[in-house]
């Protein structure tokens, strides 16, 4: 005798173009908004390495550059000048098209990116603790505390790609991306925060200290938002149900328009007028 059980209804993720949509908006406003700081750390630093002019700098970094004292020149000159192929080649390496058609040259940028995610964050760090930087003790500590994230990260993206784990190396290296952009997350979140508001609000900006950047400080480098995002993201794939589907997108689209709204706000506010 067959016996027909009645389940409750479980809507399986069968359609999940909503979702893809969102995380691919999201992807192509961060990758256009890295660039434009790619050109900027190129245009501002680079230039003023290369022509001698040290001392630019110091228009936008404090201490940035400090005659005579040539090891604490050396930490800020690895951690700025690094910091194009970071921003520059991260969003190459996601690219799916890129990937498959640049394989060997995928499988190069990706050790390059690793090492130099080490490199500029280690080099940041001793920065921030010898040379000073903006913000105050509690940002610098959160500052300090990415680069765990990083380096461990780094080792798994290596780790699993030797491995062959592709699936798992995607993951890692996808949370390395996450993270090493830590500081990309804080200037873009605190100018989408000023065109809101259009004034400082929650900080003080001139000892560049105040609640609203001690939060910002944690989502961005400590407690990483966009990570939490990456594995929610990770975690609804695995589930495969259209409602946690649908929320996920909507979330994510909402920080899509703050990301679009911030690198808007740093573009024409910090980037192109320093160029």
């Amino acid at each position: 005798m067959q016996t027909d059980v009645i389940l409750p209804e479980t809507k399986l993720l069968d359609n999940p173009k909503l979702l893809n949509l969102s995380v691919k908006a999201w992807f192509v406003a961060a990758a256009i908004g890295q660039w434009i700081f790619g050109i900027y750390v190129i245009a501002v630093y680079y230039v003023a390495a290369f022509t001698g002019q040290f001392e630019k700098w110091n228009v936008v970094l404090p201490k940035g550059y400090v005659v005579g004292d040539w090891k604490g020149n050396l930490m800020v000159g690895i951690h700025v000048l690094l910091a194009a192929i970071i921003v520059i080649g991260g969003p190459l390496q996601i690219i799916p098209q890129f990937r498959e058609r640049f394989r060997k040259f995928h499988k190069w940028l990706g050790r390059v990116y690793v090492f130099t995610a080490m490199t500029v964050s280690l080099a940041g760090v001793i920065m921030v603790w010898t040379r000073g930087s903006v913000g105050d003790t509690y940002m610098h500590i959160t500052n300090t505390l990415q680069i765990i994230y990083i380096f461990w990260f780094g080792y798994m993206a290596i780790r699993t790609a030797r491995n062959k784990e592709f699936g798992q190396h995607r993951k890692w290296a996808l949370r390395l991306f996450m993270v090493t952009n830590g500081v990309w997350f804080f200037r873009v979140g605190l100018m989408a925060w000023l065109l809101i508001n259009q004034a400082p609000v929650g900080f003080d900006p001139e000892t560049f200290s105040g609640p609203f950047l001690w939060v910002l400080s944690t989502i961005a480098y400590a407690t990483p938002v966009a990570l939490i995002l990456l594995e929610l993201y990770f975690y609804t794939q695995e589930k495969q149900t259209q409602s946690l589907s649908n929320l996920t997108a909507g979330i994510i689209s909402i920080f899509t328009v703050i990301t679009v709204v911030g690198i808007i706000g740093a573009t024409m506010g910090m980037w192109v007028p320093r160029i």
